[in-house]
């Protein structure tokens, strides 16, 4: 049996999920509209503001599933949130198919940049500090939540492995 996910994000600390199996994807989309609603007519009550222009939206599934996914966009007072292919939760990127590409790409490309900025040092300091700065700015990026990347396809992992490979 197969689900969809969905994540919504409002840029605070609030975050609304939801799973269903794609045929109640409409249902999964009116009570996600009334939970938003909700929280804003809550937050209004308290003198705040949701601020739904910053809203994301995220739907989640396979790769085969992804033609199946909504496209219609959520209205949220007088802002339209339209479905987005990834998320960023505490600098970790989420695909809609859940492979992390974008996160393994972001990542990669971030400790890249920085290998390059620490090649035009080198000659400037000593090697323990030099190793000193890769580890805590390349090395680091590469550790900070790689628990998300369990099962990972061998060619992102390569990507990943470059990096190492490099910053070595």
């Amino acid at each position: 049996m197969s689900t969809i996910l969905t994540h919504i994000t409002c840029h605070l600390p609030l975050k609304i999920y939801g799973s269903c199996l794609p045929s109640h994807v409409d249902d999964l989309s009116s009570t996600l509209f009334g939970c938003v609603n909700d929280v804003a007519d809550r937050m209004q009550s308290n003198r705040l503001q949701l601020n739904a222009g910053n809203m994301e939206l995220l739907w989640c599934t396979t790769c085969q599933r992804q033609n199946q996914l909504p496209t219609a966009t959520l209205t949220v007072g007088s802002a339209t949130v339209a479905p987005v292919s990834s998320v960023c939760d505490l600098d970790i990127f989420v695909d809609s198919d859940l492979v992390m590409h974008t996160h393994v790409c972001r990542t990669v490309s971030r400790c890249f940049a920085a290998l390059r900025q620490l090649r035009s040092i080198r000659h400037l300091v000593s090697a323990t500090v030099f190793q000193s700065l890769v580890t805590a700015l390349v090395l680091s990026q590469l550790d900070y939540g790689n628990g998300t990347l369990v099962g990972l396809p061998t060619h992102l992992l390569r990507r990943l492995q470059s990096v190492q490979n490099a910053a070595a």
